[in-house]
């Protein structure tokens, strides 16, 4: 009797094995990797940030999870703050004049979608499930099942290579195509994580390592959240932020003259920007005086964020505890993100685009215990056309001398910051008053220390539009540079350019500048109206 038991305890053990060897019988055990990125989710947004707003809520308990076991990077830049291009430089590891998505209306052809093509030469499976954006389909994936353009919050619907109905869908105000799709019922987080799971579990080679992309729509305005987060924070009172109620920033290109500028220019919080107000969305009273309207715009604003910032953590959890139960976490890279920052109502401000911080900072945490100390930090200063080349380090690839990013694999192993690592990064809103949002076009770089943004007031395309001097959406804005201490100044609430004029430490700025834009190969050659604009104003 004891020898049947001990040999069916083998037996049991021996297959339960198995069953986790197939999950990860992978060639030289190459790690899963696994990309998590939520749209619009600011570092302000995430617990491990440790905004003092949201101390003490708990909002992301399973996103904390990830930093207390892996490295949480301080100072990740995007390089141009608006959804589309983000995700072009992060396939590419390209900045957005060399990949050639510049905004929301260029496209990335399967051709240049070079991070699964890399990947799939080192035997990598790969899937794209989610929010794509980038309106060519994701072709180079041997799976996908993206959301057409923007997506539907509810009831989303999604197309794939190969499952649903062929229909012509909409994608963007200028786009409609033909794909093969299928309409979902429930919310698009639940909805794509369990798409995300299913593959997992069904449809992956289980003998290949895979590299998969999970992009959640949450939490992209306007915040609709699911039903069952109605009441999350619903008593809670959440601080305004420091500079709420008094926006301050800027030089004559972001006010204009005699603060002529500040009713229409940057989407606001409360009632400063008359065109795009997220208290108009919100469909708060036109008659409350200014700092009330302000404040009711505030709670709804960053409830209805923060319930759809829960749905995205509640779901993380299911896609972990699916790796856990399957023995798969200590071999799956896991990397969270966003596309890029969002205010929270600094400045008065809501959206992106901008290079102040708010907007410009990324969230980046991750995880993998065969290489990263537990609750680890990094303050190197990366942005994210380096995601690629990191990630194929990991993979054991190369990175491509069509890259422009550097692997930072190094930071990953707690290694010290190589000599010749980049001192500044370099960054470039191309569309100009676009939107509603009204965000004049402007390049610049930040140091540990400084930023330096020059604004140059003009559209890169040029269409004969005589009311907008030519320019696709809004006419063109002041030009002028604005400068500020992040050390003295970490709001950025003072322009410091004027006063900083003949010292060296602008010299060397602009030195710096000039730098960053000739290696990224951004030097406006072909726009002569902007280079002409930047030599006349350049000193």
């Amino acid at each position: 009797m004891y020898k049947y038991k001990f040999n069916t305890t083998i037996i049991w053990g021996a297959i339960l094995c198995l069953e986790l060897q197939s999950c990860d019988n992978h060639k030289n055990n190459a790690p899963n990797i696994l990309f998590i990125m939520s749209d619009d989710h600011t570092s302000q947004g995430i617990g491990a940030y440790d905004d003092p707003r949201f101390r003490g809520l708990d909002i992301t308990p399973n996103i904390d999870r990830l930093a207390r076991e892996g490295m949480l990077f301080e100072d990740v830049f995007c390089v141009n703050s608006i959804c589309t291009p983000s995700r072009a430089n992060i396939l590419t590891g390209q900045y957005s004049n060399t990949n050639e998505v510049r905004d929301l209306y260029d496209g990335l052809p399967p051709e240049r979608q070079y991070l699964p093509l890399e990947l799939k030469k080192a035997g990598y499976q790969t899937a794209m499930i989610g929010k794509w954006h980038l309106r060519e389909s994701p072709e180079a994936f041997d799976y996908y099942n993206v959301l057409p353009g923007q997506g539907k919050y509810l009831d989303p619907v999604l197309y794939s290579r190969d499952e649903g109905e062929l229909k012509e869908v909409r994608f963007d105000s200028r786009l409609s195509k033909e794909v093969r799709i299928k309409e979902y019922k429930g919310h698009s987080t639940d909805v794509l994580t369990d798409i995300t799971l299913d593959w997992l579990k069904n449809k992956r080679d289980k003998n290949k390592p895979f590299f998969l992309m999970h992009h959640f729509k949450a939490p992209h305005d306007l915040f609709e959240n699911a039903e069952r987060y109605n009441n999350y924070l619903e008593d809670v009172d959440i601080p305004m932020p420091e500079t709420g109620y008094e926006p301050q920033w800027g030089s004559v290109a972001t006010r204009g003259q005699n603060d002529s500028l500040i009713h229409c220019i940057g989407a606001s919080l409360g009632k400063r920007n008359h065109k795009r107000n997220m208290g108009k969305d919100l469909g708060v009273s036109q008659d409350l005086p200014p700092d009330e309207y302000t404040n009711q715009t505030y709670n709804l604003f960053i409830k209805r964020y923060l319930r759809c910032v829960k749905g995205v953590d509640d779901n993380l959890k299911r896609i972990l505890d699916y790796l856990g139960q399957n023995g798969l976490m200590d071999n799956t890279i896991i990397i969270y993100t966003s596309d890029q920052g969002l205010f929270l109502g600094e400045h008065d401000f809501m959206d992106k685009r901008w290079m102040y911080e708010e907007s410009l900072k990324m969230p980046l945490i991750v995880r993998y215990p065969k290489m990263i100390k537990p609750d680890s930090r990094n303050n190197w200063i990366i942005n994210n056309t380096d995601f690629a080349p990191t990630i194929l380090e990991l993979a054991g690839l190369k990175t491509p001398s069509y890259m422009q990013g550097h692997s930072f694999v190094a930071a990953l192993k707690g290694e010290e910051k190589p000599d010749d690592w980049r001192k500044a990064t370099y960054y470039r809103y191309w569309m100009h008053m676009a939107h509603k949002m009204n965000n004049p076009a402007h390049f610049g770089i930040r140091t540990d220390r400084y930023k330096l943004i020059f604004f140059y007031g003009t559209d890169f395309i040029k269409t004969g539009d005589k009311e907008n001097d030519g320019n696709r959406f809004g006419p063109d804005t002041p030009v002028a540079w604005e400068l500020y201490d992040l050390k003295n100044d970490p709001h950025e609430t003072v322009d410091i350019y004027e006063k900083m004029r003949g010292t060296k430490v602008l010299e060397d700025l602009k030195v710096q500048l000039s730098k960053a834009r000739e290696e990224v190969g951004d030097t406006d050659e072909e726009y002569p109206y902007i280079k002409k604009i930047i030599n006349s104003d350049w000193d």
